[in-house]
């Protein structure tokens, strides 16, 4: 099943919410028009190095399972572009992430 929803993070602040149940796991997004963190499932790597000329906004988390999971879960890995253009930083919390961005 595939779940969207709205989510405000913060007063004013809104971010689509989904959810991709998956066998065994669950595919997990919040995002906005600028950038979205994601689980584990996202290759930060690829977007950071062969796609870096798209300048991909995305962050991703370790072992979470809801997306009230991915809110608070520190972001294990983020794209040199949410470096340079947000001051995104490996460790910072998903929702701090999002405030950068909203």
């Amino acid at each position: 099943m595939i779940t969207v929803n709205p989510l405000e993070v913060e007063d004013g602040m809104f971010f689509t919410a989904i959810c991709v149940e998956l066998p065994k796991t669950n595919l997990l997004i919040i995002s906005n028009e600028i950038g979205y963190i994601m689980c584990a499932a996202l290759d930060v790597d690829l977007l950071s190095e062969k796609l870096a000329d798209r300048e991909v906004i995305a962050g991703r988390a370790v072992g979470v399972r809801t997306i009230d999971d991915l809110l608070h879960a520190p972001l294990e890995k983020v794209t040199h572009s949410a470096k340079e253009q947000y001051g995104w930083e490996e460790g910072m919390i998903g929702k701090d992430a999002l405030i950068r961005i909203s």
